[in-house]
């Protein structure tokens, strides 16, 4: 294989109805390091929302368990890549997520703007740092992934297309990002469980790296001082360094799913998807706000079991 082989044949796909396998040749194979990074930075996005954040943080269960929160919702999204939505374990996964938000008030207009930051965060993100640019196909076959996603979870009033998509995210943030204790309290530990992945001595560095990957408005929502531009300029250039290098790579032969790498740490002896997430009091063997915790910088989480392969 030669290094454009996979987006050649992408190329030679129709984003228009094979959106999901165009999605799993970008997500596993073209960027796979890219997607769970840029996706964790998406929903951390979504924290400086303060009817978000607050309702995040009312729960504790982003202080208490973020590991797990962040664990459940890569693998209950990533079944649905895996598997399609037509598959068995494709509908169990979005099921257990929709049972999961309907235990909240979580308006229309917050769900559409979560979708949103699954469209457009990672297309931004491989502009600035990725080894190519997502291409228009990738971007049609992303767009249409999500809205199909949305259209499973019973959302009204989807955008059609990237650009609105855009302006939704952009337009939604101008009007609704603040501060709120709660929003910094969830973002505050999610920075903690990104550093808790590392050696000890790496911890207060990375989570510093994190936040100079913030934009101004995402990092003056959570409160935090900003970084001195030195600093912000080498780790935004570090990673621009490492899209040129993986430039150079020989193309990867075969997947790289979000379950493959090392900070998915709570299911060793692997998991079903009905199990995943969240319960009210006794009904299940989880509890608290479905939303994960997970942030900038992230790195995907770790193996599962054979459990995994069976279920989900």
């Amino acid at each position: 294989m030669q290094r454009y082989d996979w987006l050649k044949r992408i190329q030679r796909m129709d984003p228009e109805t094979e959106f999901t396998e165009i999605y799993r040749i970008s997500s596993w194979y073209e960027f796979p390091w890219d997607t769970t990074q840029s996706l964790s930075f998406a929903l951390y996005r979504t924290y400086a929302v303060p009817g978000i954040g607050r309702l995040l943080a009312g729960t504790g269960e982003f202080t208490r368990r973020a590991q797990k929160r962040y664990d459940d919702t890569t693998l209950i999204l990533e079944a649905v890549v895996e598997h399609g939505f037509a598959s068995e374990q494709g509908r169990e996964a979005i099921r257990r997520m929709n049972q999961m938000h309907r235990r909240y008030d979580i308006t229309n207009d917050d769900f559409l703007y979560v979708l949103a930051t699954f469209v457009v965060v990672p297309k931004r993100w491989l502009d600035d740092y990725g080894w190519r640019p997502y291409s228009p196909h990738e971007v049609r076959a992303t767009t249409n992934y999500y809205r199909e996603l949305g259209r499973h979870m019973g959302l009204s009033g989807i955008p059609g297309t990237y650009e609105e998509f855009e302006r939704l995210l952009d337009g939604y943030e101008r009007a609704h990002f603040g501060y709120d204790q709660g929003g910094r309290d969830v973002s505050d530990a999610t920075l903690g469980l990104m550093a808790s992945w590392y050696p000890a001595p790496m911890r207060p560095p990375m989570r510093t790296s994190s936040i100079c990957l913030l934009d101004d408005p995402l990092r003056e929502a959570f409160g935090y001082a900003k970084p001195p531009a030195a600093l912000q300029q080498a780790v935004r250039g570090g990673m621009r360094l490492r899209g040129r290098l993986v430039r150079l790579l020989p193309p990867r032969r075969r997947p790289r799913l979000a379950r493959d790498n090392r900070q998915v740490r709570g299911y060793p002896g692997g998991y079903r998807i009905s199990e995943l997430g969240t319960f009210p009091d006794g009904a299940g063997p989880g509890r608290g706000c479905p939303f994960p915790a997970a942030g900038p910088g992230a790195v995907g989480p770790g193996a599962v079991g054979p459990a995994a392969r069976q279920e989900g």
